[in-house]
């Protein structure tokens, strides 16, 4: 069994939104994967609609890194 930390090792980084702003866009690719693969594992087993959720992984980190949240 591996260890939840070791699925997604870039998304347990992530505290805050100014924790992107130090990823490459390289790893921001590879946390968009890795937030997607975290959706699809938690709905099959509590259900629901995957694809609203799916459809904005990347528009929420772009907001996120170009934008400085909370204070924009």
């Amino acid at each position: 069994m591996t260890n939840k930390k070791e699925k997604f090792p870039l998304l347990n980084k992530i505290n805050s939104p100014a924790d992107l702003k130090g990823l490459s866009l390289d790893e921001l690719n590879h946390l968009a994967a890795e937030i997607r693969h975290k959706i699809i594992v938690t709905v099959s087993k509590t259900g629901g609609h995957l694809a609203p959720s799916l459809g904005v992984v990347e528009l929420t980190l772009a907001l996120h890194y170009v934008f400085d949240a909370p204070k924009d």
